[in-house]
């Protein structure tokens, strides 16, 4: 039987969890988070882990788990997608009415998810988005680095994006297929639920420190991350060229006109190190706003292959939502002549796929 053609029970909540190499911090993880949502909906939940690619044991321990746990299903990816992707993946797949994102690390406690929905209802909200007040276990260079920027992101994309904020949040089911509506590769999720509009209220919490092992997310990850941020929500990096060749045919006529002096009143304009310094500030401008032009026109280049943004190898566990992002080897149906067939719903066709 078909995915599609299947009766489908909409949970009240779905909790969604991306994880890479957090084999560690799984048994826990789940523990909490069930008990999290028990306490918030009863018995009315599914929790999905998504296993990005992990090279530890993690799919080992999520297989276990979801052995034990009608209400966990665990997912794995192809390969290592990221995390943005892993997180899409889960969100595509999931089917609650009201949707939880945590990360694995446990840093952001479960065990405010009653809060959190008391206030999307208080609030009439379809997204609470949780503000981070405190960060424990984070050096002086990250909590730096963040919240530099935070405030440098909020200064240059056109969409208004809440200052300290990661991941996690809670969302309504009307939010998240309007998330859902947007297909791009370059994934900056916070930033996407922030474009969506409908109602979004802060919750404050204090974020505790790591359970076990370290962050998957090294400087260099946390740059890409920034920079995918920057050029998905902003065209100020293509500004900058405009803006640039002004201030420099401004400055040039200014050297014009003090050469133009220098040579007609006896004081000519002498010495190498004038005119590199000119060219050395040319170049640098130029190569700069071709690197910018350049990587505005990679991701046209990736969006135009119109490639799935994510392929799911394995699941164990009831998967209730339809791939409409991805591909999920696991949807498939047993065709008239007995062969396989697969139906999926390709990025091309988000317009127009079938109601979640």
């Amino acid at each position: 039987m078909s995915l599609n053609s299947r009766a489908m029970h909409r949970p009240q909540l779905s909790v969604v969890v991306p994880c890479y190499n957090e084999a560690a911090c799984l048994e826990l993880l789940h523990a909490r988070v069930s008990g999290a949502a028990k306490a918030a909906v009863g018995e009315d939940y599914e929790i999905l882990f998504i296993n990005d690619g992990s090279r530890d044991d993690s799919w080992a321990v999520m297989q276990r788990i979801a052995a034990n746990d009608p209400r966990l299903i665990a997912i794995n990816l192809s390969r290592n997608h990221g995390h943005q992707l892993a997180l899409t993946a889960g969100l595509d797949l999931c089917a609650g009415k009201q949707i939880l994102i945590i990360d694995a690390d446990l840093q952001d406690p479960p065990e405010l998810l009653t809060d959190m929905r008391a206030t999307m209802v208080e609030q009439q909200a379809d997204v609470v988005y949780a503000v981070r007040r405190k960060r424990a276990g984070e050096t002086i260079f990250k909590k730096m680095t963040a919240a530099l920027f935070y405030r440098m992101l909020d200064r240059l994309t056109d969409t208004p994006i809440p200052l300290d904020t990661g991941d996690f949040r809670l969302m309504s089911r009307r939010a998240l297929d309007a998330f859902l509506s947007l297909p791009e590769q370059a994934r900056f999720i916070r930033g996407m639920v922030a474009w969506i509009g409908f109602r979004q209220v802060p919750f404050a919490y204090d974020r505790a420190e790591r359970h076990a092992g370290e962050t998957n997310y090294p400087l260099s990850k946390m740059l890409r991350l920034a920079f995918d941020a920057v050029t998905g929500f902003s065209t100020a990096p293509l500004r900058f060229a405009s803006h640039a060749g002004l201030a420099l045919t401004g400055a040039t006529c200014l050297l014009l006109l003090y050469i133009a002096y220098g040579f007609f009143f006896g004081h000519p304009v002498q010495g190498w190190t004038s005119t590199m310094l000119v060219v050395v500030v040319l170049g640098a401008v130029q190569m700069f706003v071709l690197g910018m032009i350049g990587e505005y026109l990679g991701r046209l280049y990736v969006e135009s292959k119109r490639r799935p943004l994510y392929l799911v190898g394995d699941v164990v566990g009831p998967v209730q939502g339809h791939a409409t992002l991805g591909y999920n080897a696991a949807e498939i149906d047993p065709g008239d002549n007995g062969e396989t067939s697969v139906t999926i719903d390709t990025p091309g066709d988000i317009g127009t796929r079938p109601s979640r």
